[in-house]
């Protein structure tokens, strides 16, 4: 597998060159490593569409190699945490939240956010799945643990379109997620990010 293309959010790349060179090259390496094989199915249901006559690429194990290769180089999860969660009043007229009028829960929530993987505040998600993970990565995943100071950048490993297309379901991919956000323009997501594009 091999890096296409490679775009920088708010100097995403440029972070990782001059403050985490040596973790860009592991990235660059761990890429370089997974093999693309011809695989029955992209989610592991063993589905196949009777009309193909050869079977697609499947992105759950393009995913498992990745995963494999990022633990043997010590990345790990990023936990989800425990914290307070906020509620809000509400009154019989208005079914809406009045943000004015602010409840404190003096349960602690586990937060349902985590990321795939996290080292040296660097993180890393490895999207095979539909196109709406990818844009939940994107604008929610990676804001949300650099807004708590959990990470300095996100790195979004993302299939081009010409790999896309081989695979057994839609998942999104490099171009049109590219597109995605150049369209919000520079403030949005407000993370630095790098979305790397692979192919065979």
């Amino acid at each position: 597998m091999k890096i296409s293309d490679v775009y920088s959010h708010f100097n995403g790349l440029e972070y990782l060159q001059v403050r985490r060179p040596e973790l860009w090259k592991e990235v660059e390496s761990i890429i370089s490593k997974v093999v693309i094989e011809h695989c029955s199915d992209i989610h592991g249901t063993g589905a196949r569409r009777e009309t193909e006559k050869m079977p697609r690429m499947g992105g759950l194990e393009i995913r498992q190699q990745f995963c494999s290769l990022l633990i043997a180089q010590r990345w790990a999860r990023l936990p989800a945490r425990l914290r307070k969660q906020e509620t809000f009043r509400t009154t019989r007229k208005c079914k809406r939240p009045r943000l004015a009028d602010p409840v404190t829960c003096d349960d602690d929530i586990l937060d349902a956010i985590q990321t795939d993987f996290v080292k040296d505040r660097v993180a890393i998600e490895v999207q095979f799945g539909k196109y709406a993970f990818v844009a939940y990565d994107l604008f929610v995943k990676h804001l949300a643990f650099y807004v708590r100071d959990q990470i300095d950048v996100g790195i979004e490993i993302l299939p081009m379109k010409s790999l896309q297309s081989e695979m057994s379901s839609g998942p999104g991919y490099y171009e049109g997620e590219l597109y995605n956000v150049i369209r919000n323009r520079r403030g949005v997501p407000a993370v630095p990010l790098v979305m790397v594009g692979i192919a065979p």
